[in-house]
């Protein structure tokens, strides 16, 4: 075991690379701690490693680092956002609190591995990158035992952000869309990803930047393909491109979606990287190892994909058009019964109910109606807005069965319509999981 004596901090251990690399150096001996926002979920997503609560954007002093570092050999930074919004601030996860901790680690000597990415630039067109690049001068500026890589489009056995647009681009039937065909894009496995972290912490590599890609890239439609092969899906029979005027609209929802928690690989940071490319410098880390990264041909044959890939990619897909059926059914349930007060007070005054407590039951279940509508697009509250719809709709099924149950033999079937909504808000909460 490589790294049986070494004490290792894992910040933003639960994303997408932080899991992968906390695991791998686990199997390589060390001892990992993670740190975490949620210590729940951080313990769902790896069992058996100790969970350090802590937040980024609240670590912006070198003293707010002082105890989480204690008997720490090196920290190894994964944490990382993609645009600003209600739970994520970009300055301060990618530089304020970095800075804070290059200074905390300079003063023990603490080597830390930073994990960047390509186009990280002072200049850049994205302030994703252009904190990214002030995190990583302020670690340099704090005299740190350090490495910094910089990883291209990183494919791995799970998905997120750029590989969950891959996998749910490619589960697109028959056609298959794409915004940017000729991008070139480097690739790198996510087990060479973690190699190089696990060669830095064991110090089996000097200290430097090093980008992180396969030698050659490849246009953006060959990435797609290749994706769409290892997933087991057809072939696509018609190849639409998306006009950029059509690319700015998709991207401009996603941001105003952004505002209400939903963090999509459409934002514009993330389709702004992808039209500019992602295209890195091999050599540095081919004369340091000896080696060459992995093509994403190879890359792909070393993952295996499931029914569960295939599954989740096309749900990821069908995510989207399931919430906003929900909200729109909900809300319009809700201001439906507002606007058609009189006939719906009729039904209840029918059986027997007097007119105010009739007007106050439909006025009170449709204003819940339309809360529920509005509250599954908060995402925050997606997941449980979708089990309190269930439990809406399961009262308004055995109250009617009660109080009115000729409703069932209703030609328009207003409770056997109840049924589909209520599986499918089942078939959402899972989707809506975070991790």
């Amino acid at each position: 075991m490589r790294l049986e004596s070494k004490n290792v901090l894992v910040l933003g251990a639960y994303g997408f690379i932080g899991a992968a690399v906390a695991r791998s150096l686990q199997a390589e001996g060390a001892h990992v701690a993670a740190f975490v926002r949620n210590v729940k979920t951080g313990m769902q997503v790896l069992p058996g490693v100790t969970q350090v609560q802590g937040d980024l954007r609240f670590c912006l002093q070198p003293e707010d680092w002082v105890a989480h570092l204690e008997h720490v050999d090196c920290v190894v930074n994964c944490a990382g956002a993609l645009q600003d919004g209600p739970s994520d601030d970009l300055e301060a996860v990618h530089h304020t609190a970095v800075a804070a901790l290059g200074q905390a680690c300079a003063r023990q000597r603490i080597a830390v591995v930073q994990i960047s990415a390509i186009g990280a630039d002072p200049d850049a067109d994205t302030d994703f990158m252009r904190t990214k690049a002030a995190g990583d001068a302020a670690l340099r500026a704090c005299d740190v035992p350090l490495w910094i890589f910089k990883p291209g489009l990183v494919i791995g056995q799970s998905d997120y952000g750029g590989t969950a647009l891959l996998r749910m681009l490619a589960a697109v039937p028959l056609v298959q869309p794409i915004a940017y065909p000729q991008t070139p894009v480097q690739c790198v496995g996510m087990p060479d990803l973690c190699r190089a972290v696990i060669a830095a912490v064991a110090d089996e590599i000097p200290q430097g930047t090093y980008d992180l890609v396969e030698d050659t890239p490849a246009p953006l439609s060959d990435v797609l393909a290749e994706t769409r092969r290892w997933m087991g899906f057809t072939p696509a029979r018609i190849t639409a491109r998306m006009p950029a005027a059509i690319a700015g609209l998709i991207t401009g929802g996603a941001d105003a979606l952004g505002h209400l928690g939903w963090r999509s690989p459409l934002r514009s940071n993330a389709m702004t990287l992808m039209s500019d490319g992602v295209i890195g410098d091999p050599e540095p880390y081919r004369a340091a190892t000896c080696q060459s990264l992995a093509r994403l041909p190879r890359i792909y044959a070393g993952l295996a994909c499931s029914h569960e890939h295939r599954l989740t990619a096309r749900m990821s897909l069908l995510m989207p058009l399931v919430v906003a059926v929900l909200s729109l059914f909900w809300l319009l349930s809700g201001l439906f019964g507002l606007i058609g007060l009189p006939k719906a007070t009729s039904v209840l005054t029918g059986a027997g109910w007097s007119t105010g407590m009739a007007v106050a039951s439909v006025l009170l279940w449709s204003i819940l109606d339309i809360a529920l509508g509005l509250a599954i697009l908060w995402r925050p509250w997606a997941a449980r807005a979708c089990l309190a719809q269930v439990a809406v709709a399961l009262f308004y099924l055995l109250a009617a069965s009660f109080t009115v149950p000729g409703l069932w033999l209703d030609p328009l079937g207003p409770l056997i319509k109840t049924l589909p909504a209520m599986t499918l808000s089942l078939v959402a909460w899972p989707l809506l999981q975070s991790r």
